[in-house]
């Protein structure tokens, strides 16, 4: 390994914090050291160590293992074909890196070519890189883009967006001087548009963020009217998508008036995986392709005119002058890009259709289940995807602490991101929850509605 502290740096460097070594660095303090000898269990045969992990594992109450999940809230359990693993993980691709030599990456190359070229279909617009971390930071980065076309420094955000990707914007914010301003929520569970003509005529805001569907699970997308009055403010429309999916039956959107598109894709194939690794984009009209971040892979020839693929518009800290930079986000998360791009392969214009569909199928099943439950109703009445808000008339989180101990993850509380929602539970079904499930947990919600919660 380099480094490049020469004896001397070290030592001084020692002596100013004042230690004697650097092994002393890596001391633990006694008073949180392990004083006790470690019971590690001896050596023992392969069968038995799956056994003893595969136990070990079951207490996570993984879905699978006797667990019915009904959660959602951004990351969504769907099916994978196996093909994916078997392509994915051959050592081609898993460990290629970022591909600065063309003539060597031609394959990679390809691949993320594609992944543009598919997250450009869905979601119509000119372009998309080669992905970012997440949808989080996806969000954030897109606000940098706008507040760049603008110049301003105020970002309108709606509260019906994933409040985890609004406090990742916070975030990034915060260390750029800018102001981040919320429109309200409807009763319906959209976005209340009804503020935002005259907000915007000031022109005081980059961006308007507004996520379909929403956290809510809820179709939200401004109306033509609104739509144009930010194209005449100079306001640029961000739509976040956190359920790619969605893409498959929804309209684009672009047809809206989104000038750019950002969102999570790990419903494409990639595993939920204890919230990560997962695969962010960006996409956006060609007036904004000079801004967006990342990487951009483009297709032209080479000397014998056969197709090539290359690293193109770079625009990264890494290439040209840290000044110039349109950011310094350095992963594109090309391997769980590839795995989205392997599954929309698979799974092609119909095969998404129908994912897309079953899972509107199984949406409505689950709402018209739990909300035939004495006590328990639909909080929202608006036009729903994959997800839906279920109000228990009591502590959502007492209800699902109930659920729980019937082996029943059946969503999440609310009132942990909107105290107003306190007695709501975000309820999620995919292609993956059955009928019998969607019947289980309506019977456990009929029957653990009033009881107490046990310790």
């Amino acid at each position: 390994m380099y480094t490049p502290h020469t004896k001397r740096d070290i030592a001084q460097m020692l002596e100013k914090i004042g230690v004697g070594s650097l092994d002393d660095l890596l001391k633990v303090p006694p008073e949180v050291a392990l004083k006790a000898q470690l019971d590690v269990v001896p050596a023992l045969p392969e069968l038995q160590i799956q056994r003893r992990l595969s136990a070990m594992a079951a207490k996570n109450g993984v879905p699978g293992n006797g667990v019915i999940s009904f959660l959602g809230a951004g990351s969504y359990r769907h099916y994978a074909p196996p093909a994916i693993g078997a392509l994915a993980m051959r050592g081609e691709f898993l460990t290629a890196y970022t591909p600065y030599q063309a003539e060597v990456s031609q394959g990679y190359l390809q691949a993320i070519y594609e992944w543009q070229t598919y997250i450009c279909l869905l979601t119509g617009m000119d372009i998309a890189n080669a992905s970012v971390y997440d949808g989080a930071t996806a969000l954030a980065e897109a606000a940098i883009m706008a507040i760049n076309a603008n110049g301003r420094h105020k970002l309108l955000v709606s509260r019906a967006v994933d409040p985890n990707y609004r406090a990742v914007l916070k975030t990034y914010c915060d260390g750029l001087d800018v102001t981040i301003d919320e429109l309200p929520v409807n009763k319906n569970g959209t976005t209340d548009f009804s503020t935002l003509r005259d907000a915007v005529a000031s022109k005081e805001y980059a961006a308007v963020a507004i996520q379909s569907p929403n956290f809510f699970g809820v179709i939200d997308t401004p109306a033509s009217d609104v739509a144009a009055a930010l194209r005449e403010s100079g306001v640029v429309p961000i739509a976040v998508v956190s359920e790619a999916l969605a893409l498959g039956v929804l309209a684009t959107p672009a047809s809206w008036g989104a000038e750019i598109v950002v969102g999570e894709a790990q419903s494409f194939g990639v595993a939920v995986a204890y919230g990560g690794p997962y695969v962010g984009f960006i996409a956006s009209t060609k007036e904004h392709m000079r801004r967006i971040p990342g990487r951009l892979v483009g297709r032209s020839v080479d000397n014998q005119d056969r197709t090539a693929y290359v690293l193109t518009l770079q625009a990264r800290e890494q290439h040209i002058r840290r000044e110039r930079a349109t950011s310094n986000i350095c992963t594109n998360q090309a391997h769980c890009a590839l795995i989205a791009t392997i599954y929309l392969a698979l799974m092609g214009k119909t095969g998404v259709r129908d994912v897309a569909s079953l899972n509107l199928e199984r949406s409505r099943e689950l709402a018209t289940a739990v909300s035939s439950v004495p006590g328990v109703d639909l909080r929202f009445d608006a036009p729903f995807f994959n997800e839906v808000v279920v109000n228990v008339h009591q502590p959502a989180k007492d209800v699902l602490a109930k659920l729980t101990q019937r082996g029943i993850l059946a969503g999440v509380d609310l009132g942990r991101f909107y105290p107003e929602y306190a007695d709501s539970i975000l309820m999620n079904a995919t292609e993956l929850n059955t009928t019998a499930e969607i019947t289980t947990l309506q019977t456990a919600l009929q029957e653990t509605i009033g009881a107490p919660v046990h310790a």
